[in-house]
C-alpha cells in the first residue's frame, strides 16, 4: 500500500494496525516513495533498562579477543 504524507498524518493509527497484520506500507511525498512502515522485529533484548532490575556483570574474560569460530558465528547472526 503506497499513500501521500498527509494521507499517512490523519490515518496513521490504522496504518500501524495494518503493519502489525504484516501489511507493507510506502509512504511517499508527491508521488516518490520516501519512507516505509515495517514492524519492528522483537529480539528478546528490552531497548531500555526496567526500573528495579538488575544487571549481569561481565565474565573475566569478556575483554579476549572472538576465537575465529565465534567471529564466523556472530557475523552471521547465530
Amino acid at each position: 500500500m503506497q499513500l501521500n504524507v498527509n494521507e499517512a498524518e490523519t490515518q496513521l493509527s490504522k496504518l500501524l494496525e495494518l503493519v502489525e497484520l504484516g501489511e507493507e506500507v510506502i509512504i511517499a511525498r508527491h508521488g516518490d516513495p520516501v519512507a516505509q512502515l515495517v514492524r519492528v522485529k522483537k529480539t528478546g533484548f528490552p531497548l531500555g533498562i526496567a526500573q528495579g532490575s538488575t544487571m549481569l556483570a561481565p565474565s573475566d574474560d569478556w575483554w579476549e579477543p572472538m576465537t575465529d569460530h565465534e567471529a564466523d558465528a556472530w557475523a552471521e547472526g547465530r
